[in-house]
């Protein structure tokens, strides 16, 4: 039951950022000989696509789920795919060599740290002097039209915005270039990205999968509310059906750079 929950999560997450991940793949730029560290990889969509533009190099993915990077290196395996690796590990503290990548990548994987000054310092070591990094983050919740649909849903008598989250943790673009350029990256550039996101071919089909997001779970936790909150999630999803499937305006950063001391 668990694989299959993780399964559906797998699939779910990479569908729901189709869009954002073809702006993704162009900005990563992988090139042939490449060695690439995905930092967030879950799954590993984003480690397999860089594998397979880095044909004589690699694609190495770290997360802190152990189940993701069980459904990441059977993916892989399946596709052929042996220069993608994977690991379990938090990129805050784990050791890399120095200089050891020409590419970091993070697609929606950065937001989360404890301590992002020390994890982008972390990571700003592992990759080599002029060596590139490609980031996508959320911006504000307020911008993003999957998390004001939920929190009105979940709280339609409140008059407090969208709770603030990790997940939106560097939406603020004077913020995270200073932890960036702290870091020891230059050459920074935010670009807009404004796709929707897709939350499955239905209402009810939605409804399963947003059902386990920490939010909706702690209101689903009030016993009394559970049925009057399931009925306003659903019809929140209703109105958002469209000819292809249940979809959500969004706006992230996609954020690019370099690391000091290239030439």
């Amino acid at each position: 039951m668990a694989e299959e929950a993780a399964l559906n999560f797998a699939d779910f997450y990479d569908a729901e950022l189709a869009r954002h991940n073809a702006h993704f793949r162009v900005a990563a730029a992988v090139g042939r000989s490449d060695s690439v560290l995905d930092i967030g990889c879950g799954a590993g969509q984003t480690t397999r696509d860089a594998a397979r533009a880095a044909e004589t190099g690699r694609a190495h993915g770290i997360d802190l789920s152990v189940r993701m990077l069980e459904i990441a290196r059977r993916r892989s395996a399946e596709e052929g795919l042996p220069n993608a690796t994977f690991e379990v590990a938090d990129a805050q503290n784990h050791f890399f060599a120095e200089g050891e990548f020409d590419l970091c990548i993070s697609r929606f994987g950065v937001m989360f740290f404890a301590d992002p000054a020390a994890a982008f310092a972390n990571i700003a070591n592992a990759v080599r002097p002029g060596g590139r990094f490609v980031f996508m983050v959320w911006q504000g919740g307020d911008r993003n039209e999957w998390a004001t649909a939920i929190h009105e849903a979940l709280n339609p008598n409140s008059t407090r915005p969208v709770a603030a989250s990790k997940a939106f943790s560097l939406s603020e673009p004077s913020v995270t270039s200073g932890l960036l350029e702290t870091a020891g990256f230059t050459a920074i550039e935010f670009r807009e990205i404004n796709e929707p996101v897709f939350y499955g071919p239905n209402p009810e089909t939605a409804l399963a999968t947003v059902q386990t997001f920490e939010n909706v779970e702690k209101a689903l936790n009030r016993p009394v509310e559970t049925a009057e909150i399931r009925a306003r999630l659903l019809d929140m999803l209703e109105a958002h059906q469209t000819p292809h499937g249940i979809q959500f305006d969004s706006r992230a950063w996609l954020i690019t750079g370099c690391r000091n001391g290239g030439r």
